[in-house]
């Protein structure tokens, strides 16, 4: 089985994400910064408010869908708001997470909430916006064996990744969420976009809990990609239970299909 982890970044690098999707034949595909289209849109629109300017797929969650038609979808809105396509008409779109998995495994529970804030339907606004987080128990029916997949984007601070009450917070529910799916019997994977550094306090309470981080087993010092050029690297983890730390770890550098490396691990 084969469980990947991307901060999509709204589909900017479609050209090469989209081939890379299929290419990568994921069992179980994690994507953060996701979009969708709630009502019929262009490929395209852009998001422009007093915080940010950029542009990303109306609806990558449906083109992912389109390219995972053997995989079952899920998606967790965190916000919505209204964005512009190239004719500066108002568009609404949504904002969060989507995940996808293999058809033939059966996916027994689901936990689904937020991690920091509530739903906010009135635009992006200020940082820190709401956060969301996925939790999935798959069977693999034809091996009688089952796993605990979750995934969530941690909320950013315009102040930097250091700890704050909010995301001291933010770990504790995070776990709460994924416990209600995990009892700590059996292989359980969480990863995304944390928006922590290493040395968080985040990473203890989780290993308390039974979940070790891949990226500073491995010596990881980069999840970026060349496009993304501040010199802070540290975004992404994947934290495993104790039964998965022998398994086969990847953060490739290329393909470049986001300004995020990709998180690979195959069981």
């Amino acid at each position: 089985m084969k469980i990947v982890s991307l901060n999509a970044w709204g589909g900017q690098v479609w050209d090469t994400l989209a081939p890379w999707i299929g290419a990568v034949q994921a069992d179980v595909l994690c994507l953060q910064e996701v979009t969708r289209a709630p009502v019929p849109s262009p490929d395209w629109l852009r998001c422009v408010d007093p915080y940010r300017d950029l542009s990303q797929r109306a609806d990558l969650f449906g083109d992912v869908s389109r390219l995972l038609p053997d995989h079952q979808s899920f998606f967790a809105p965190a916000t919505r708001g209204t964005l512009t396509d190239a004719k500066d008409r108002a568009v609404a779109s949504e904002h969060g997470l989507g995940l996808w998995v293999r058809r033939g495994l059966a996916v027994t529970h689901m936990a689904q909430g937020f991690i920091h804030g509530a739903f906010r339907a009135d635009g992006w606004g200020a940082e820190p916006v709401p956060r969301t987080m996925q939790v999935a128990g798959i069977v693999n029916p034809d091996r009688g064996t089952r796993i605990c997949v979750g995934h969530f984007h941690g909320l950013r601070d315009p102040d930097g990744k250091g700890d704050t009450p909010a995301r001291a917070r933010q770990t504790d529910r995070a776990m709460d969420l994924f416990q209600r799916v995990w009892s700590g019997d059996g292989p359980a994977i969480l990863a995304g976009d944390f928006n922590l550094l290493p040395d968080s306090a985040a990473f203890p309470r989780f290993r308390e809990s039974g979940l070790h981080d891949l990226i500073t087993r491995h010596g990881i010092s980069d999840t970026r990609t060349a496009l993304y050029t501040k010199s802070q690297r540290f975004a992404d983890y994947m934290l495993v239970s104790d039964d998965l730390l022998t398994a086969r770890f990847d953060v490739p550098a290329a393909p470049v299909v986001s300004d995020h490396r990709a998180l690979i691990l195959d069981i």
